[in-house]
């Protein structure tokens, strides 16, 4: 039985030299704490840096900002701050509601992953992708849902009938992490897991 929701890019590295964009690896002089440094010929700590404030971190305006300056999204409609927040949630693991320079990094990766994952679907460049290849994507990434949940992703996520791509980066953002947090807790990958009830609140409000 495939283990559901084992998807999304979570092995970053593997999925972005499979896609021809091998991101680099990790800097291993950067640090969390303070303002540490990075070589100034890094551009996403370019970007980062501009907006940061003192503590080293940026808060989902900043994130927005930040983005919409670096133009990831291309032609496509800069990010909402609602999806600048979940995107901060996926990877916030200490809860700070911030990112840092490091976490900001991994983000990048996934975004660049899903924006060319997204392309290959969007072959009009119209910004949108329809229902149908919508959830040809999330199967493509390895998710493995029911027709009834897709159903329910398509109804959450399209716009006239339509998926945006900022849509599509959310709906990939909040698979991500609901994926790893049922990931973790089903360490036996039995395709169950058991919650209480505070600590669902907590695991799904967050994102």
């Amino acid at each position: 039985m495939a283990f559901p929701g084992y998807g999304g890019f979570g092995s970053l590295n593997q999925q972005m030299q499979m896609m021809g964009q091998a991101m680099a690896g990790p800097n291993i002089n950067a640090g969390y704490f303070g303002q540490p440094q990075y070589p100034q010929g890094d551009p996403l700590w370019g970007y980062f840096s501009a907006i940061a404030g003192q503590d080293g971190e940026i808060d989902a305006d900043e994130l927005q900002r930040c983005l919409t300056q670096a133009g990831i999204h291309g032609t496509y409609t800069p990010f909402s701050l609602e999806t600048c927040r979940i995107m901060i949630a996926m990877l916030d693991i200490d809860h700070t509601g911030k990112l840092g320079f490091n976490e900001f990094k991994e983000l990048w990766g996934s975004l660049s992953a899903w924006k060319q994952h997204f392309c290959t679907f969007d072959q009009d460049r119209s910004g949108t992708v329809e229902p149908h290849e919508f959830s040809q994507a999330i199967m493509a990434m390895g998710y493995r849902v029911n027709h009834q949940t897709l159903n329910v992703l398509l109804k959450r996520y399209n716009k006239n009938g339509r998926i945006y791509f900022d849509d599509y980066v959310a709906c990939c953002v909040k698979l991500r992490a609901l994926s790893d947090v049922f990931r973790r807790r089903d360490s036996m990958q039995q395709g169950f897991v058991n919650f209480v009830y505070d600590d669902f609140l907590q695991c799904t409000m967050s994102i």
